[in-house]
């Protein structure tokens, strides 16, 4: 009986962020797909070991996309050359660049998990230069906050990136903010919905 409650509550808590979307692109509900969908889904789930969430369902409406989406960030999320502790600090600053409520609510407690101190946390949440980061932190967040901020990143920076990370690193580091810039102006441009109880980012003005 347990077990079925969960099962309920669960879907109930899908069905409950589905209902949420923006009416701009509504999730799709599964039993619609059309049977390039159905495939990309079953694909995605292959994968991910979950279903579609976010992002995902937003972009189903362009099945390949979605797809294609989907495989980069199986590596860029789970295998980068510097490793999934930066990796979701590249994550959390991309959200607050974006002002990306799902994509924060999403990644935070993930980040935490990951090893970034709470305070590092609520510094980006709150668009402000965390103090006390570790040096590896510190290359991160400098190299991922010129290339936001400025579009470029200068010679300096760079060149104290790719000493510590190489090559392979900096090009992982811009393609984790390339990647999580995409679902985030995804879910941006459908106003896809982080769910009622989430933290909200605070508005920094630009």
């Amino acid at each position: 009986m347990k077990s079925i409650c969960r099962a309920i509550l669960g879907i109930s808590s899908v069905a409950a962020v589905v209902a949420q979307a923006g009416e701009r692109l509504p999730a799709i509900p599964p039993g619609q797909y059309n049977q390039e969908q159905k495939q990309a889904a079953a694909d995605f789930e292959a994968a991910r070991k979950a279903p579609l969430t976010g992002p995902f369902n937003v972009m189903m409406y362009s099945p390949q996309v979605m797809s294609r989406a989907r495989a980069m960030g199986d590596y860029l999320r789970y295998h980068s050359a510097i490793g999934n502790t930066l990796s979701e600090l590249v994550i959390l600053m991309t959200a607050r660049d974006w002002s990306q409520g799902y994509e924060w609510w999403s990644h935070y407690p993930i980040a935490v998990r990951a090893g970034i101190r709470q305070e590092i946390v609520d510094a980006i949440g709150a668009g402000k230069r965390p103090a006390a980061m570790s040096p590896d932190e510190t290359i991160v967040y400098d190299y991922v906050n010129e290339l936001l901020s400025k579009k470029k990143v200068s010679d300096a920076t760079f060149n104290r990136a790719k000493a510590r990370f190489g090559p392979k690193g900096l090009v992982d580091i811009t393609g984790i903010v390339g990647y999580y810039t995409l679902l985030a102006m995804q879910l941006n441009a459908a106003q896809f919905p982080a769910p009622k109880d989430a933290y909200r980012l605070p508005t920094i003005p630009h």
